[in-house]
């Protein structure tokens, strides 16, 4: 196992995308865990998905924070595309870590609105591989994403796998990431860790995803729509062990080493955060519904047979996604382990409650 070595105590952190479901979370976790912590929070608060969540997850944040006399909490609106913004966080504060979970997200949106992507995805990251050039920080932590294996037909994916074929341009922006960092590692010294998410869940998640549309169709009586006719496998992944992940990277940031070809290697790492552990999006939902009926968020005889269609798979979309966590057990000797119905649950009693059902 890797020995931490930054200490975040006391430290300025960045995080990007800090109304984002991830994101949010994660500054939680750290204001609840970690002493004399200042959270420099950056968020454009587009309209993607309904505003009023993200408005929620902030407020969250600000309730924990005036809790605590020890730890600071600032929020910046912004668009990371916005290079003087940027800079001047960066000259503003003593950024010790910055974490960038700020990014279009969605495959299906980078389709019809591939714009956006290049913007938040390329520009944007840019910016922050930039900033932290020009005002060096510990340890720069970034969001990439299983989608990065695109077609690839072995399973699990693994990190020493070639990541050549994506299927969308949000997957093409995220692999970007990875080679950007690597590139700037490699030139300037900076220490990055990019952090491969697989299909993310939990209370206050994002609307787009599949768990949260299919409870307000149902909720609605309306029909789901079930890719690949029910047979897509997920390796879902609770948001709460991706926040535990993303904590113990930040504390381990990779070292510059000479390889065995005397010449030195950056100080760049990839993980996988997966739960090792693919399920059927069939069983996935049958689970989901029965979560919701429990929460009282769907009446007890809900005909479920009768709202759900399976269809065939669409496009930018892969079959199954299945991570090999072998790399981040290793290092850290942590595995993500919520089960799906554990997970569901949490969700199924925050929607309850954020929708007054």
């Amino acid at each position: 196992m890797l020995t931490p070595n930054i200490d975040l105590r006391n430290k300025t952190v960045l995080v990007t995308g800090a109304a984002g479901f991830i994101g949010a979370n994660l500054c939680n976790e750290l204001l609840d865990t970690v002493k004399g912590i200042h959270i420099v929070g950056i968020d454009n608060m587009n309209d993607y998905y309904d505003v009023s969540i993200k408005e929620y997850r902030l407020s969250e944040i600000e309730k924990k924070v005036s809790g605590k006399s020890d730890a600071k909490w600032t929020f910046i609106k912004g668009n990371i595309a916005d290079k003087a913004i940027i800079d001047s966080i960066f000259e503003k504060y003593d950024i010790a870590v910055a974490v960038n979970l700020a990014a279009q997200a969605g495959v299906r949106y980078s389709i019809t609105n591939p714009d956006v992507y290049i913007e938040s995805n390329i520009i944007g990251f840019y910016n922050i591989l930039e900033a932290c050039r020009k005002y060096p920080v510990e340890h720069l932590v970034y969001a990439s994403s299983s989608s990065v294996y695109g077609s690839n037909k072995k399973i699990p994916y693994s990190t020493d796998d070639k990541v050549d074929n994506p299927v969308s341009l949000y997957a093409a922006t995220k692999k970007s990431n990875e080679l950007m960092a690597h590139s700037y590692s490699k030139l300037y010294n900076i220490p990055s860790t990019g952090l491969r998410f697989f299909t993310v869940y939990g209370p206050a998640g994002r609307p787009d995803m599949a768990y949260f549309g299919f409870t307000n169709k149902l909720l609605r009586g309306e029909t789901i729509e079930i890719f690949n006719f029910g047979n897509c496998k997920r390796d879902f992944t609770y948001v709460d062990d991706i926040v535990t992940g993303v904590k113990h990277v930040m504390q381990n940031a990779p070292e510059k080493e000479i390889g065995e070809d005397g010449l030195p290697i950056p100080p760049y790492r990839v993980y996988n955060i997966g739960n090792n552990s693919p399920e059927k999006l069939l069983d996935f939902v049958d689970i989901l519904q029965q979560e919701l009926v429990r929460a009282g968020v769907l009446p007890e005889d809900y005909d479920f047979e009768s709202h759900k269609k399976l269809v065939p798979m669409q496009a930018g979309d892969v079959p199954v996604t299945y991570a090999d966590t072998s790399a981040l057990e290793r290092d850290f000797g942590f595995k993500p382990s919520t089960t799906l119905r554990d997970g569901l649950r949490s969700f199924a009693k925050w929607y309850k409650d954020f929708y007054k059902i």
